[in-house]
């Protein structure tokens, strides 16, 4: 997560589960450190007849029961909840474990559909003012949310993030969020998705392999290649890449701008600037950077034509010495990650004259939770999203899909993490203060999908640099051109 987003990450199975639940008891669960504390792919555009579609529908009359100060939204006992959840990288058991628990206590009767055919199953619904109660709209077949909100699809959360927390009601569920977090939810200045899973983003490395090899991780991008050209020696991979999904690639080329150029030059891109990319000195490096693993053979063969998944495991199979991904990578590579890969996570590489430092990480909120404006059981949305927001669900996440949420402190304490996410957290405590996240992919959809297209034709040597920096900038200038981007706005 996914939206990312972004996203966002894309599941390692297509199969769709009818609806059911499972509780708690359905594996060994896994909890994590209290003391922690800390711990998205566009495809496919909505359709513009969800901006008429809907016009009430079965939105129209909505289930609500009595207010009151334990049920600020009305939740009606009795009635039905329809949760859609995107079944990638996290799975879906956490959800049918949170669905086992809010029935017990509403008295409720939740449906379950963990698909990664987010747009497929719900774009006909949200046309027609049906869609479900609770969706998490993550994967390559999101619903894009700028999309949506601008179609008038979105519910405002300030409701949620206003209400009485759960485990402490003299406290705002806003308050007990990691800071910063809520605001990832914005469209033209209101929160209109929950962005639950904290998540890093850079390089992962296996320790095995390293430790096999002699190497040390590298903490400039002159000692990255070193270690590529040295993996390109021993007949592997430098860098594997998810070549079908390129937005994995575009979090190297984004994470070095950031670090070279600083904030400035990653607000000047999420603000729309003229010279976002042509005229930037930092995009130039960091493309070209880029760009010479590609010229030096030091890609992974065949990543640019594998799925996530694919080229994961490849990686995983010691066929690579690095991949980009978000943390939400161990989960998703469970079953092909061997016991004694060691996973790792590295910030990303500097390039000469950076002006963020090595510890510096792209690290936010993903895997964004909407409750659709029409949905029939709203009331019941809004508590199910107040819910994930106690620390019982938090931990319950905690177990299920081994990753931290953006709940402070939202998890049990005590037992031991797995390699990966011991690595993700251990990189968030290094960067302190030094984080950093782009906001653009949910704000300009299409802008970052014309961005992901250009690095998809970069990584195969079909255009250069040059051009790659010019396709850039044409998607920022023709984002720059819709009259909601004077809403969108980074100080």
């Amino acid at each position: 997560m996914g939206s990312t987003s972004a996203h966002s990450n894309e599941g390692s199975t297509s199969t769709d589960e009818a609806p059911n639940r499972g509780g708690l008891g359905r594996r060994d669960l896994i909890k994590r450190s209290a003391a922690l504390g800390l711990i998205t792919v566009p495809t496919m555009s909505f359709l513009s007849a969800c901006a008429s579609g809907g016009g009430g529908g079965e939105g129209g009359s909505q289930t609500k029961g009595k207010v009151s100060k334990d049920n600020p939204f009305g939740v009606a006992e009795g009635s039905k909840v329809e949760v859609v959840v995107f079944k990638g990288g996290y799975g879906d058991d956490y959800a049918k474990a949170w669905e086992t628990a809010f029935d017990k206590k509403w008295g409720t009767t939740s449906s379950h559909l963990g698909t990664q055919e987010i747009t497929g199953k719900l774009q006909p619904r949200f046309n027609a003012g049906n869609p479900p109660d609770v969706v998490d709209n993550s994967g390559a077949q999101q619903i894009k949310l700028d999309v949506l909100f601008k179609s008038g699809q979105l519910s405002d959360l300030a409701p949620v993030l206003d209400a009485p927390s759960l485990d402490d009601p003299t406290k705002k569920v806003r308050d007990t969020l990691i800071p910063g977090t809520a605001d990832q939810g914005l469209q033209g200045g209101k929160i209109v998705s929950l962005n639950y899973v904290y998540t890093v983003w850079g390089l992962w490395y296996s320790g095995k392999l390293f430790k096999d090899k002699g190497w040390t991780p590298p903490k400039t991008w002159d000692e990255f290649l070193a270690v590529c050209k040295a993996a390109k020696d021993a007949g592997i991979g430098g860098l594997a890449h998810q070549g079908k999904f390129p937005y994995y690639i575009n979090v190297a080329i984004m994470d070095l701008i950031a670090k070279l150029g600083g904030l400035d030059a990653m607000k000047a891109i999420d603000n729309l600037d003229p010279k976002a990319f042509v005229g930037s000195d930092a995009a130039k490096q960091s493309v070209e950077a880029i760009y010479e693993v590609v010229e030096k053979g030091y890609l992974m063969p065949g990543t640019n034509g594998l799925t996530h998944t694919e080229s994961q495991t490849r990686w995983n199979q010691y066929k690579a010495a690095f991949v980009t991904c978000g943390s939400w990578l161990e989960n998703e590579q469970l079953k092909t990650t061997p016991d004694d890969f060691d996973m790792k996570f590295l910030p990303m590489p500097l390039l000469p004259g950076s002006a963020l430092p090595f510890e510096a990480i792209r690290a936010g909120a993903g895997e964004p939770f909407i409750v659709p404006e029409k949905a029939k059981n709203k009331a019941a949305g809004q508590e199910f999203l107040r819910s994930m927001l106690s620390k019982e669900w938090s931990t319950i996440f905690a177990q299920q899909a081994n990753s931290l949420t953006i709940v402070k402190d939202g998890v049990d304490a005590g037992v031991q993490l797995r390699p990966g996410t011991k690595a993700a957290v251990d990189a968030v405590k290094a960067a302190g203060d030094n984080t950093f996240n782009y906001l653009y992919p949910n704000w300009y959809s299409e802008m970052d999908v014309e961005i992901q297209n250009a690095s998809n034709e970069l990584m195969a040597k079909r255009i250069q640099p040059a051009e790659w920096l010019k396709r850039a900038q044409a998607a920022v200038d023709k984002a720059a051109k819709d009259p909601n981007s004077k809403n969108n706005r980074r100080d």
